[in-house]
């Protein structure tokens, strides 16, 4: 999606454009990436929210933290946006996820990219960060990688790789509700294991 290497064959198109015939800058400035790696700098909240640049109000910036949940954490900085993130600005992995998907928020991108964003989040802010990736995908196109089955609930069309080649695709639903499809058959996978342990992954 950000043109990291352009297709060998076909192509790639977004919006019904060749993404070739899109000027990398450009494009990049309208795609947000949320992984489960979230990148923190030795710099304060305001910077590592906004990635260091200018002209984002203060208090757009705390009316965003609070609505994804962060309101309480901030409050209990005592330099606010200014504290430099470390020490007793630590955040949690699922803080973390709250910052990145925030980050997304003030790109306002027409392309939201998932990979992997939800797969390493504690259990006490496991429910803020889906509702906050709920609010950031409402209107907007989205591309979720995920081995958690669970994590594509909200796709329309499911594409299921294996070694790297596309073995089936098909709507979320349809592919669901049948039997034979290997998406079905990696829901019942993850169905039964998540009976012996709630947070197993099924891998292809």
């Amino acid at each position: 999606a950000l043109r990291l290497v352009d297709p060998t064959s076909g192509s790639v198109r977004l919006g019904g454009v060749d993404l070739r015939d899109v000027q990398a800058e450009q494009l990049r400035h309208r795609v947000a990436i949320v992984t489960q790696d979230v990148q923190l700098f030795a710099a304060t909240v305001r910077e590592n929210l906004t990635l260091f640049t200018d002209g984002c109000d203060d208090q757009v910036l705390r009316d965003l933290l609070d609505n994804l949940g962060l309101g309480g954490w901030l409050a209990g900085l005592s330099q606010g946006l200014d504290t430099v993130l470390g020490g007793d600005a630590g955040l949690s992995a699922g803080q973390a996820q709250l910052l990145a998907v925030g980050r997304a928020f003030l790109r306002d991108p027409g392309l939201v990219v998932l990979d992997e964003a939800s797969s390493r989040i504690d259990p006490a802010t496991a429910q803020l960060v889906e509702r906050a990736l709920d609010r950031l995908l409402a209107g907007r196109t989205a591309l979720v990688i995920a081995h958690r089955l669970q994590a594509v609930e909200r796709a329309d069309t499911v594409i299921v790789l294996e070694a790297g080649q596309i073995v089936e695709a098909g709507p979320r639903a349809s592919l669901a509700a049948d039997p034979t499809s290997r998406f079905a058959g990696l829901l019942r996978l993850e169905a039964a294991a998540g009976r012996g342990n709630p947070r197993s992954e099924v891998r292809t």
